[in-house]
């Protein structure tokens, strides 16, 4: 029976060894903290990796296969994903799946738990606090999160970026907000009914709803 508090997991990579579908559930109401912040995630996409590999998607960075900027992904699981959104925003993923095999969670929103003041600084004064951590971008600004955090173990007891896995909670899912390939997957998941939750925009470029995989 639920005790109505946040329940969490055993800190463990070896959950995150799975396909991805699997890992953003898991990590949807995880708590991460990071440079004086904590925040619950409650909503996540998934990406896969090449078409040679277990879950093929082209929305996803590693699409085209191992490079420099993506290496990570092909990486052990628990790893953090960093990239640059329109060379601006810092955004964030978990690496999951087998060492090797490419695969990632983006976090899209969080709820900050603590260190409100802290995001409140790293955002500006007239940012609502349900909206401090809405959007890839915003989440990493609020927590701290820079691009030299890639590769970082986010299980390792010294990493300026942790993550505790929770129980998770009631679950919606949709498709990924503004990608042009692999459109309508539903592949988008969230807390059901939490505010923090960013709105779902397709992108322009995208084939109309039901043209996509």
């Amino acid at each position: 029976m639920s005790t109505g508090r946040a329940e969490f997991l055993p800190v463990s990579v070896d959950l995150l060894d799975t396909d991805p579908i699997s890992a953003a559930r898991l990590l949807l109401g995880a708590v991460i903290t990071c440079r004086g912040v904590s925040a619950r995630v409650v909503e996540v996409e998934a990406y896969g990796g090449p078409p040679s590999g277990p879950w093929p998607d082209a929305a996803a960075h590693s699409f085209r296969g191992p490079g420099v900027r993506n290496a990570v992904m092909f990486g052990p699981p628990g790893r953090l994903y960093t990239y640059r959104s329109h060379g601006i925003h810092v955004c964030a993923n978990v690496v999951c799946g087998s060492d090797g095999t490419a695969a990632a969670v983006l976090l899209r929103a969080a709820a900050i738990e603590s260190g409100l003041a802290v995001a409140q600084a790293r955002r500006g004064p007239l940012v609502r606090p349900t909206a401090l951590a809405r959007g890839p971008g915003n989440l990493c600004s609020a927590l701290g999160i820079v691009m030299e955090d890639n590769g970082m173990d986010v299980f390792g007891p010294d990493s300026p970026v942790t993550l505790q896995l929770g129980e998770g909670g009631p679950e919606s899912s949709g498709p990924r907000v503004g990608v042009s390939q692999a459109a309508d997957r539903p592949w988008r998941m969230w807390l059901s009914g939490r505010p923090e939750v960013s709105a779902y925009r397709r992108s322009p470029r995208a084939p109309i709803p039901g043209a996509s995989d």
